[in-house]
């Protein structure tokens, strides 16, 4: 965002409006940013530490940390598991075309997705397709009794279309801040 479109505060800091859907009208500072930022990298670092990365005291410091947590800006920390050492690092990403869109059918497959634990995401998507599902299974031969077994048995499927990645080139990568 432009800083003509920031809002000035106490000290002439640049405030960033947040949607007020998904935040209540907060507003974000440069020091929430950095804040954000610093989380995003490491969400195990103690108070003390992102203070010291962040330039504040401890006290302000966590009063910021939750104030963004109760806001809802900060939703969670997370443990970032490495798919193959887990045993889960064939990654598939599945296309799904839907015979029918009918409410019941689509609360059906979402239901039945959501128990699926291979399904480690699930969208549902404006055009086509009309779902994306992030797979991770041990191997081809799991994916392929997956795929056979659950996903095409799955309420009003038409069409699965598998892709597999030929290179990760970013993978989750910051969101916010």
């Amino acid at each position: 965002m432009s800083n003509d479109k920031k809002k000035s505060g106490v000290g002439g800091a640049k405030f960033t409006p947040i949607s007020s859907y998904m935040w209540h009208n907060m507003l974000i500072d440069d020091v929430d940013r950095a804040i954000i930022k610093q989380l995003e990298r490491d969400g195990r670092l103690t108070n003390v530490e992102l203070a010291t990365l962040v330039g504040l005291s401890p006290s302000p410091c966590l009063r910021r940390v939750r104030h963004l947590e109760s806001a809802g800006v900060i939703a969670g920390y997370h443990a970032r598991i490495d798919p193959m050492a887990a045993g889960r690092g064939f990654e598939v990403v599945v296309l799904v075309d839907m015979m029918l869109k009918d409410r019941a059918t689509v609360i059906a497959f979402e239901e039945r997705v959501g128990n699926l634990p291979e399904v480690v995401e699930c969208r549902r998507m404006f055009g086509v397709p009309d779902y994306l599902l992030w797979v991770a299974v041990s191997d081809q031969v799991a994916y392929e009794a997956f795929l056979i077994d659950q996903l095409a048995d799955l309420p009003g499927v038409a069409r699965l279309t598998s892709q597999l990645t030929m290179k990760i080139v970013k993978s989750s990568g910051p969101r916010g801040g």
